[in-house]
């Protein structure tokens, strides 16, 4: 699925079909989604780009879809179309996770700079969740001991402190930690704090 697609969310038929024209009139691929439903139908954590949603559909609020995102794990970031009165509602979707909210009506180019940052900001989410995934694997290959002497490491502490708090010999230290820079592929003592908090962040 295409890093740029627009996915549009709107129960009204000509306005889901003017963004989706305007959108695509600046080269953004955009579909249309007659409501909240049946984007859920298809979504999965792996979709990129990014969701312009009405904040008030019959079915389901544009609130309630984003919750329901979230907990399906999509991180895809949604830009709020509200009219004046619903304001309260699009605040209501920043706090559960919408990127951005859009009051109507709004100029062109408004809805296209929001589109175009929030794209931005779904690449880099994307990154970010394949650099945390790549980190969890590495330290996976770690040994419980070898997990101790890391968060040691981590915290400050030289290898004769290591060794004291584990019960185990400096030289046992140097060992482990010389695996710990082989599996987690570092260079340095920072590469593996690096690592350590992408890991669990």
């Amino acid at each position: 699925m295409s890093e740029n697609l627009v996915h549009v969310v709107d129960d009204d038929d000509s306005v889901r079909d003017s963004i989706c024209f305007l959108l695509s009139s600046v080269g953004i691929e955009a579909v249309g989604y007659e409501g909240p439903l049946a984007l859920l139908g298809v979504v999965t954590p792996e979709m990129k780009g990014c969701i312009v949603t009405d904040v008030r559909m019959p079915d389901m609020s544009g609130v309630q879809m984003i919750e329901a995102l979230r907990e399906r794990r999509v991180l895809t970031p949604v830009i709020v179309m509200t009219g004046h009165a619903d304001v309260p509602l699009a605040v209501e979707a920043m706090k559960v996770g919408a990127e951005d909210f859009l009051e109507k009506p709004f100029p062109d180019d408004i809805l296209i700079r929001a589109v175009e940052r929030a794209l931005e900001s779904g690449r880099a989410r994307q990154d970010a969740a394949a650099e945390k995934a790549a980190a969890v694997g590495l330290v996976a290959r770690l040994t419980s001991r070898e997990h101790e002497v890391l968060s040691a490491i981590v915290d400050g502490h030289s290898n004769k402190v290591i060794a004291a708090m584990l019960g185990i010999s400096p030289r046992t230290v140097e060992v482990h930690r010389a695996h710990l820079f082989e599996k987690l592929e570092a260079a340095s003592v920072s590469d593996l704090v690096k690592l350590k908090i992408r890991a669990e962040g």
